[in-house]
Order: structure tokens, then C-alpha cells, then sequence
């Protein structure tokens, strides 16, 4: 795509800290460092988000995230967790519509990120539960 910053990226057009590349896809830190090692992976393919990948996509994406996350972890022996996050669409805040799939890396619970989900358990019925996952499953392909 012809303004995509993560394309360019991948064509050299735009410097990047490099983690690892093969034919496939591109892994490189984020410019913006939530924490030390924050890392993105990102598919050569330009695809929008999660709802363009075909099922050979995501499997050669997806299957090098343990690679990525085993690098991180013997790269910085002290990490103590990590967050894997794939945001999808603006509402979602994906901010660069080329996928991705962000590696933090955790030291600390005051590391500066935080992801909140709240209590919501009991806010439906065992039915409305029930029909929701009917609903998912009738569309699953």
C-alpha cells in the first residue's frame, strides 16, 4: 500500500530496529516503547487487520509469535510476563491500519502499562450467555 507506514518499512524506505525478518513477516520494535523490548510483528502482506487474513496468513504470522516471545524472554531474563495484543479497527485503537501484533514485555506491575477489563462477571443470564454463544458458533466458517 502506498502510504502505509509499516509498508515502507518493510521496503526499506523507512529505518526500523530490526528483530527478525524472514520471507513471510517483519518483527521490529515499537518507536514508541511501552516498555524496554516492545516489539511489533507484522505480516509482509499488507493487510488491514485481523478480518482481511485468509487462513495461510494467520497461520504464518501467528505461528512466529512463540519465536518473537521466546527471543524477548532470553533477552531480558528479568521480564516477568508479557502482553501479546492485536488491536483491530479505530474503535479498538488501532492507530496503523497495516496488522500488527504488539510484544510487551513486563517487569513490573508499575511498569507504565496497564490493561483494565473490569468485573463483568453476572451482567447476563445463563441464557443470554447461551444465545451469544450460539450466535458466534452458527457464523464460525
Amino acid at each position: 500500500m502506498e502510504n502505509c507506514i509499516f509498508c515502507k518499512i518493510i521496503n526499506n524506505e523507512i529505518p526500523s530496529y530490526k528483530v527478525y525478518e524472514d520471507e513471510e513477516v517483519y518483527a521490529f520494535l515499537d518507536i514508541s516503547q511501552a516498555t524496554p523490548g516492545h516489539t511489533l510483528l507484522i505480516p509482509k502482506t499488507h493487510v488491514t487487520d485481523i478480518f482481511s487474513y485468509d487462513d495461510v496468513l494467520a497461520e504464518k504470522l501467528f505461528s512466529r509469535l512463540p519465536k518473537i516471545a521466546r527471543a524477548l524472554e532470553a533477552a531480558f531474563p528479568e521480564m516477568e510476563g508479557l502482553n501479546i495484543i492485536n488491536n483491530n479497527k479505530e474503535l479498538a485503537y488501532q492507530t496503523v491500519f497495516h496488522s500488527h501484533v504488539h510484544l510487551i514485555p513486563r517487569y513490573t506491575k508499575e511498569d507504565d502499562f496497564s490493561m483494565h477489563f473490569g468485573n463483568h462477571m453476572g451482567q447476563q443470564t445463563e441464557n443470554e450467555m447461551t444465545e451469544i454463544a450460539e450466535k458466534i458458533a452458527k457464523q464460525v466458517k
